[in-house]
């Protein structure tokens, strides 16, 4: 062979002399990485015997990790005569005789000894010898052939393949996965796949490995962690992996990387429903959570005073800024409207822009007006304060001012549409009214306080005339499918307007200081039916009652009346069930803990109802004596819809327990609901599928007829 004029080669002497040839130094060209896992060893030996590169079979042979291979001989495993028969393989291999092959005993440094069939070939290429080793009496051509064509395949593919053990454990990578995971091929071998996702990640894997063995055929869209810490998403096919007996050995994934097309899709979204300058839902994105607000509203009322309040905010003298100072003055001073506007409202509370200086809010699960008074108000004095906006080389002050124009659903409007328009109506008079303030819809301002005094009135008189009355919502346990639970829900049966559900009412009993004296009643009829149930039913039935923040605030003395009627019931206290809101977390922590702390003490029993809905934190569960704790509608709709709905809600109801406390799931509609939260672990159901709203009567028949 002609010498290689390459600088980078160096010349060595084949074994047992000869003529010289060239070897590059870092001679990598003939180790393909599709034998890195091939079952049989490979070598890639130097002229002169020594060990280029090895697979991880070979290495196994020679009882050394790879990386310990390097500088080392071919010689140094072999004994005796078997040293002239492996320098005999590799003068033939150089001389490129045709199949040169060879049987010798390997003797490894963990001291380990097989007999091989070696097979060679030189690569001219990388000017070194391939070396392919197997037990002696193999087919080793064909089986070569075969793995070749099959690896090949595997290496080319556009997919990241991915096989795993019945355990979860890594047993085969192709280079395209490693390559989306960012690792080595040999880092990722024998680590479980939930190494490379984060927590939700691993649990839905988990639940769509078990799903697809039962045989349901889906696609899912994981995120991976890639070794650089940046999120890879991808498309992931799971095929399980059975023995001809049917037993599980594992499964075979496809994946494809969608991570750019996520972002695009998410980029294209964005621009289509939130606004480029405040980074707030647009229009369209606006009106779409408003109309999703009103239908939760209605769900609520069915067992609350929940209501919504729309509040349509216009920036009072902004033309006059934008003159004065420049549209990019202009610009900078919406945006910090923006954050202004988002640091006076709620987490749960959503914030629009619907173009040039107006804004929009939704209050959304309110129980009194008080909460809309206080957040309005603060509106107006944020944004009446001075803004420092830099025009040019200097920095200048601009004031502006807000009018907010306020309408409550239902009360104001049943449709969106008529809402959004009196909400502006009433912005029209805020700023008729000389602007920086806010105003409510109403037909006038005096008709509108004519009205609230004729239903405080009438509220009174409903009191006297025992006007009110409760319905019952079942619940049910989810592991017997007993109903030993049940829900008062307050009605007011109008002489006129028939019967009315708490938001049409509650909010102007709260404004005329009638709100006590309803819960009072409210806590004492619940007690006189659960003790009838208490009789006819169960023993230990229970029935809840939502408690206002009116109710919670007053002073702990006046709980005492509420003790005595119970001990004059012989009722033990734990038959009855209050439930508070997230909203009441909004008038501090602290305080609330103080107020409920005379429940407890009277054995009563407390629950967080709707959690999940804006506020609730686990550390407000530490902190608060609960006893339950009711999952918003919400997590129970995710659980059809969403692919990590399952999770949330069994995180939800893993966290209740380790605190002791036990977990009611509301608005539970369907079967298929049913089902998945009696699996996460879930106490009880609420809801159409266990029953709607009815009287104590019916309620005591359906009980009756679960209790066999």
């Amino acid at each position: 062979m002609p010498r290689d004029a390459d600088a980078d080669a160096e010349a060595v002497a084949l074994p047992g002399g000869g003529a010289m040839f060239s070897a590059p130094a870092q001679p990598t060209a003939g180790y393909n990485e599709l034998f890195l896992l091939a079952p049989f060893g490979f070598f890639l030996i130097a002229p002169d015997g020594v060990i280029l590169q090895a697979n991880l079979c070979g290495a196994r042979m020679l009882g050394l990790p790879r990386s310990a291979l390097a500088g080392l001989r071919l010689r140094d495993f072999v004994g005796g005569a078997d040293g002239e028969v492996l320098a005999r393989f590799l003068g033939e291999c150089c001389a490129a005789v045709a199949e040169p092959r060879c049987e010798l005993m390997l003797r490894a440094r963990d001291g380990g000894a097989s007999w091989v069939s070696l097979l060679g070939s030189f690569d001219i290429g990388a000017r070194a010898c391939r070396v392919v080793t197997e037990q002696a009496g193999s087919r080793l051509e064909a089986l070569a052939r075969s793995e070749e064509r099959l690896r090949r395949i595997v290496h080319c593919a556009d997919e990241g393949v991915w096989e795993v053990d019945a355990f979860g454990h890594t047993t085969f990578v192709n280079p395209r996965m490693a390559a989306l995971l960012g690792y080595p091929i040999e880092d990722i071998l024998d680590l479980p796949v939930g190494r490379f996702m984060d927590d939700e990640g691993r649990a839905l894997l988990e639940r769509n490995i078990a799903r697809r063995r039962q045989g349901e055929v889906r696609r899912y869209e994981f995120k991976f962690i890639r070794s650089d810490g940046a999120e890879l998403w991808a498309c992931v096919a799971i095929n399980p992996l059975f023995d001809p007996g049917g037993r599980y050995l594992g499964a075979l994934a496809l994946v494809n990387d969608i991570t750019s097309q996520r972002a695009a899709a998410a980029r294209i979204w964005r621009r289509a429903n939130y606004d480029d300058l405040t980074g707030l839902p647009n229009r369209h994105m606006f009106m779409d959570r408003l109309a999703q607000e009103t239908r939760r509203a209605d769900r609520c009322s069915d067992g609350s005073a929940a209501f919504l309040a729309l509040l349509f905010i216009d920036l009072d003298h902004f033309k006059e800024v934008n003159d004065r100072l420049g549209h990019a003055a202009g610009d900078r001073l919406l945006a910090e409207a923006a954050q202004r506007i988002g640091a006076c409202v709620r987490a749960s509370d959503t914030i629009g822009r619907l173009g040039g200086d107006e804004f929009t809010v939704v209050l959304s699960g309110l129980d009194r007006v008080g909460t809309v008074d206080r957040i309005a108000q603060g509106i107006v004095d944020a944004l009446a304060a001075p803004f420092a906006l830099d025009a040019g080389a200097e920095s200048v002050q601009a004031e502006v001012s807000a009018s907010v124009g306020i309408a409550l659903y239902p009360a104001d409007a049943g449709q969106v549409c008529d809402l959004m328009a009196r909400a502006d109506q009433a912005m029209y008079v805020a700023k008729h009214a000389g602007r920086n303030r806010y105003a409510y819809y109403t037909d006038g301002a005096q008709q509108a306080m004519l009205a609230r005094q004729a239903i405080a009135a009438e509220l009174r008189a409903a009191l006297a005339a025992s006007q009110f009355e409760l319905l019952y919502q079942p619940i049910a346990s989810l592991r017997d499918g007993r109903v030993r639970k049940a829900e008062a829900l307050l009605r007011w049966r109008h002489p006129r307007r028939g019967l009315l559900r708490p938001a049409e009412f509650m909010p102007f009993a709260e404004s005329s200081g009638l709100m006590v004296e309803i819960g009072d009643w409210v806590l004492r009829e619940a007690a006189l039916q659960v003790q009838r149930w208490q009789g006819s039913v169960d023993a230990g039935f229970q029935v809840s009652v939502n408690k206002s923040p009116a109710q919670i605030q007053r002073e702990p003395g006046d709980y005492d009346g509420w003790l005595a009627f119970l001990k004059e019931r012989a009722l033990p206290p734990r038959s009855v069930v209050v439930e508070i809101g997230e909203a009441m977390l909004l008038e501090g922590m602290d305080a609330v803990i103080e107020r409920l702390r005379p429940y407890r003490a009277m054995g009563l029993q407390v629950a967080l109802d709707h959690f999940g809905a804006g506020y609730s934190s686990l550390a407000h569960l530490v902190r608060y004596e609960l006893d339950y704790i009711k999952i918003d509608q919400g997590f129970v709709e995710a659980l059809e819809r969403e692919p990590n709905g399952l999770a949330a809600c069994e995180a939800i109801i893993a966290m209740a327990h380790k605190l002791g406390m036990k977990v009611v799931a509301e608005g539970v509609e369907t079967e298929f609901q049913r089902s998945m939260l009696r699996e996460a672990g879930c106490d009880y159901a609420q809801g159409y599928v266990v029953g709607g709203p009815m009287p104590a009567g019916e309620l005591e028949r359906l009980a009756r007829s679960t209790g066999r």
